[in-house]
């Protein structure tokens, strides 16, 4: 078995032209909280956009425990336990938050329309445990009381928590974050990486995710990718990367 649950290789991604991603490796380890960071531009979405499946890469390796993912289609993607939340929230704003987590679970609950249309009990059963998991993340993310409330209603944090438990009940292996951190307030981004820090251990997820909040990424990530104009500049350990010359140049600023 692998070292790695994805291991992605020499990944790059044309536009035109224009070779936005340029020689890009990184493993993720099982259980582990992987960041990759780099300045606007430095291709850091792009990455996720390939390893999702949104995007088809140019060239390059995506194997996702064993299998080849590299331009296979998101939703196939998902079936092999990648999830991915967005930078602009993607929530249905007019469903309530409990009918976006039964939505979420449509490849699992039996949609088969004779069982739909006459009620039959397997089609109860799926249902009952549809509502009971949708109960259980609710209460995960400390979302229960808000249950009927439209999503498009709740807060911005909350509208992130709501995102993530999404992803959450597919019950995913490799769950990646695009910002989970953008617009939140101080106290939001403590709770939030509480809550990434309890999915890695009590749900055994590996999380990858991209973040321009620096606190964050050094206190919860287990290893950094710095990228810088598509290309990768180094890979280690918060304090390894804290201390490397390369991206105190190229990222976070020098004197």
């Amino acid at each position: 078995m692998s070292a790695f649950l994805l291991d992605v290789q020499d990944l790059a991604m044309r536009f035109g032209g224009l070779l936005a991603v340029d020689g890009v490796g990184f493993g993720v380890r099982r259980e582990e909280i992987f960041a990759i960071i780099g300045p606007n531009g430095a291709g850091k979405t792009t990455v996720f956009n390939c390893v999702s499946g949104f995007y088809r890469p140019a060239g390059g390796s995506i194997v996702l425990d064993g299998v080849n993912t590299a331009g296979m289609a998101s939703h196939l993607v998902a079936r092999h336990g990648l999830v991915r939340t967005f930078q602009n929230i993607r929530l249905f704003k007019s469903l309530s938050v409990v009918e976006n987590l039964l939505v979420a679970q449509h490849l699992q609950v039996n949609t088969n329309l004779l069982s739909g249309l006459f009620k039959l009990p397997a089609y109860r059963r799926a249902e009952h445990a549809a509502l009971d998991r949708a109960a259980y993340w609710l209460d995960r993310v400390g979302l229960s009381a808000l249950a009927n409330r439209d999503a498009g209603t709740l807060s911005y944090g909350h509208q992130r928590r709501l995102e993530i438990a999404r992803c959450m009940i597919t019950g995913p292996r490799l769950l990646l974050l695009d910002e989970p951190a953008a617009g939140l307030n101080p106290q939001e981004k403590t709770d939030l990486q509480v809550l990434i820090d309890r999915l890695r251990r009590e749900d055994h997820v590996a999380v990858l995710l991209i973040e321009h909040d620096m606190r964050l990424v050094m206190n919860i990530s287990d290893r950094i990718l710095v990228m810088e104009h598509g290309k990768p500049i180094v890979t280690g350990t918060p304090g390894e990367v804290r201390g490397d010359e390369r991206v105190i140049k190229a990222y976070l600023g020098e004197e």
